[in-house]
C-alpha cells in the first residue's frame, strides 16, 4: 500500500508563532516516514499559507520562508475533497491530502478556524474538531460548563467588552486578591498577569485586551498547579499527571520555556489516590468539552482534595520535551508512539466515524 499523505501545517498569524515552529519540527522528524508522506504547510506571522518544501532544520530558527525557491503559495480549498491547492510558476495543482496534523498554538490555529476549515472540505484533522477547540480556547464557556459537571472552577468575572473603571472595580471587589487577569482566548501565559493590589488591575485589563476580545479575572487558587495528558476518541488513555513546581511568581511564558525558576515533575509529587482522581477529572473535562485525538486538562489540586479545573489546552506544547509528551512517556508511550496514535485517531473518521 502507498504512504498516505500528512500535512503538517505550522506557524500562524498568532503570538505563539514561535512556540509553534519548535513544536512542528518535533512533529516531522518523529512522523513514521514508512507509514507517511509529509507535507509542510508554513504560515508566516502575517498569516500568508505556503507549501515549504525545504529541510525542516529551518523551521525552529524561523528561517524556513526566506527562500523563495522552496516556496510556492498554498492554501486548503473549501470544495469537498479538494485537498491542498499550490500555485507554482503559474500552474495550480492539486495535492490530495489524507490527514492534516495543525501544530498552530493560540488563535488562529488552536481555536477551531483552522478545524473547521478542515471539517468544511472533508480532510481528517488530528485533534479536536471545531466546536471543541474554540470552546476550549475560551476559559469563561468552558469553565460554565464544568461547573455543571460538578468540578470547581475558580471564582472569576468575566468582560466581553472594555469596561469603565467603575464598572470594573464594582465587580472585581467581589473577588478576593491575588487575582489573574487574563485575556478570554490565548494560551502559553501571554497577557496573563497576577497582581496583589486592586488598583493594578485596570492597567492589567487594558494589556489583556490587546491579546483579546474578552478579558476574565480569576481568584488565585492555593495548591498544586498540575496537568493531565488524555488522548483518545471515545476509549480514553490518561498518561501520569505532573506537577508544576513555581519558586515565584506564576507559570509565565517565560518559565513556560526556560523553566529559569521553575520545575515540572513528571510523575508529579502526588499519592496514587489523588493522581487517579485528577486523571478521572481530566477524562470527564475532556469528555464535557467534546475533545478528541488529544488535550492537556491543567488543574489545581488543593490541600483539602479539592480538583479545580483550570483550562483545556487541544493543542499544547508538543515538543518531546513538552508536558504532554513527557506525561505520556512516563505512562509507556514514547514521542513517536504519540505522533503515530495521534494520526491514526484522526484517520478513524476516515473509515465512518464522526466527531465534527
Amino acid at each position: 500500500m502507498s504512504n498516505k499523505t500528512v500535512a503538517v501545517i505550522f506557524g500562524g498569524f498568532s503570538p505563539e508563532y514561535e512556540v509553534s515552529l519548535n513544536s512542528a519540527y518535533s512533529v516531522i522528524k518523529a512522523i513514521d516516514k514508512n507509514k507517511y508522506d509529509t507535507l509542510m504547510i508554513g504560515i508566516t506571522k502575517k498569516g500568508q499559507w505556503y507549501k515549504y518544501s525545504g529541510s525542516v532544520e529551518d523551521l525552529p530558527g524561523d528561517t524556513w520562508h526566506k527562500n523563495g525557491q522552496q516556496l510556492c503559495k498554498a492554501f486548503i480549498s473549501p470544495d469537498r475533497g479538494g485537498g491542498i491547492i499550490a500555485i507554482e510558476e503559474g500552474k495550480t495543482t492539486k495535492i490530495n491530502v489524507d490527514v492534516v496534523f495543525p501544530v498552530m498554538h493560540g488563535r488562529y490555529g488552536e481555536d477551531g478556524t483552522v478545524q473547521g476549515l478542515c471539517e468544511l472540505c472533508g480532510i481528517p484533522v488530528v485533534g479536536s474538531g471545531s466546536a471543541a477547540s474554540a470552546l476550549c480556547m475560551d476559559k469563561d464557556r468552558s469553565h460554565k460548563i464544568i461547573s455543571l459537571k460538578g468540578i470547581t472552577v475558580p471564582k472569576s468575572v468575566c468582560f466581553e467588552y472594555v469596561p469603565n473603571e467603575e464598572e470594573l472595580m464594582e465587580k472585581v471587589k467581589t473577588l478576593s486578591l491575588p487575582v489573574f487577569v487574563k485575556p478570554v482566548k490565548a494560551g502559553s501565559s501571554i497577557g496573563v498577569s497576577k497582581l496583589n493590589s486592586y488598583n493594578d488591575i485596570p492597567a492589567a485589563v487594558k494589556e489583556a485586551f490587546i491579546y483579546d476580545n474578552a478579558v476574565i479575572i480569576e481568584e488565585n487558587i492555593d495548591g498544586k498547579e498540575v496537568g493531565c495528558s488524555v488522548i483518545g476518541n471515545h476509549d480514553l488513555k490518561t498518561g501520569r499527571v505532573n506537577e508544576i513546581e513555581v519558586t515565584d511568581g506564576f507559570f509565565n511564558y517565560k518559565e513556560k520555556y526556560t523553566l529559569a525558576t521553575s520545575k515540572i515533575h513528571t510523575p508529579g509529587r502526588i499519592d496514587a489516590h489523588s493522581e487517579q482522581r485528577l486523571q478521572e477529572a481530566g477524562k470527564i473535562i475532556y469528555k464535557a468539552l467534546g475533545c478528541r485525538g488529544y488535550a492537556r486538562i491543567d488543574l489545581f489540586l488543593k490541600e483539602d482534595g479539592d480538583i479545580v479545573f483550570s483550562e483545556a489546552n487541544t493543542i499544547p506544547g508538543f515538543t518531546a520535551h513538552s508536558q504532554l509528551p513527557r506525561m505520556m512517556k512516563a505512562a509507556g508511550i514514547d514521542y513517536p508512539g504519540l505522533v503515530d496514535i495521534l494520526l491514526e485517531l484522526a484517520l478513524q473518521t476516515e473509515q465512518g466515524e464522526w466527531y465534527g
